[in-house]
């Protein structure tokens, strides 16, 4: 079975490559996880010329992946002043049906987000256990990254909005105590009641907090809101043509996510327009 997934995922890669790499692209975000293997050795396999192609990595996972396959990998903070990505592909944790994400489990949630922000498009590729209908079904928490002087402070402000637990994620080996981001940050994850989507609130539902009950975007805006977070796993809002349509440069929705299938197809979502 394993085999077969692994097939999608690559099958999945190998499509959004297909379908949203340019040709002539100059800077190529490439974030972390299974799945973006795949798109790397797609890209790999395109025949295209990456010669003068620039990778920029979201985190350190990612820089070992684009090296590795002999790409020239740049970090976020030495592209050129004005410099805007052609595209960047990732993996998520979780995908809802108007594709909010949640990232964050694998300890890398701001990187990845200031280089979808960056992009012209914002491509996610994804093993089909990550899409349920609303975030939060089976991933259970919201990664979140925060100062480590500001962590209990953050954690009581939780509390306050409805999360259940929140908690300093610790490293592996307990003896280093908590886990430290990219950025030396500790992350929290935080426990929410499944979240709502803006169709969700359109119906007539309560997204606002009450009872913890929160829609998506409206939940990342008060978590970002609270003193000492760096920024929130929740992957919402505009995508990179709607931001690029308010004058913007790109968004962290995705435009597209492709999702690797146990029967081996491989399932593609677009954001509405």
């Amino acid at each position: 079975m394993s085999n077969v997934i692994e097939a999608a995922k690559r099958a999945a890669g190998k499509a959004a490559v297909e379908n949203h790499y340019p040709k002539d692209a100059k800077y190529v975000g490439i974030g972390s996880g299974s799945t973006i293997v795949y798109v790397v050795e797609a890209i790999k396999e395109s025949g295209i010329d990456t010669s003068a192609t620039k990778y920029i990595p979201t985190g350190f996972q990612s820089k070992q992946l684009i090296v590795s396959a002999g790409l020239t990998a740049v970090e976020f903070d030495a592209i050129p002043k004005g410099t805007v990505l052609d595209v960047a592909f990732d993996g998520a944790d979780e995908v809802d049906d108007e594709l909010n994400l949640i990232k964050g489990g694998g300890a890398c949630l701001f990187q990845e987000k200031i280089v979808a922000l960056q992009a012209k498009e914002f491509i996610v590729v994804a093993d089909s256990r990550k899409l349920e209908s609303r975030l939060l079904s089976s991933w259970k928490y919201i990664p979140i990254e925060v100062a480590p002087i500001a962590a209990a402070r953050v954690l009581t402000a939780l509390r306050e909005i409805g999360s259940t637990e929140p908690a300093v994620r610790q490293s592996k080996d307990e003896k280093h105590g908590p886990l430290m981001t990219d950025q030396s940050f500790y992350i929290i994850d935080a426990p929410f009641p499944t979240l709502l989507t803006q169709a969700d609130v359109a119906a007539g539902k309560n997204g606002s907090g009450k009872g913890g009950v929160w829609e998506v975007h409206a939940l990342s805006q008060a978590i970002k809101q609270i003193p000492g977070v760096l920024d929130v796993g929740i992957f919402s809002g505009l995508t990179g043509p709607q931001a690029q349509a308010a004058g913007g440069v790109g968004g962290q929705r995705p435009i597209a996510a492709y999702f690797g299938m146990p029967d081996g197809s491989v399932s593609v979502r677009k954001a509405a327009a």
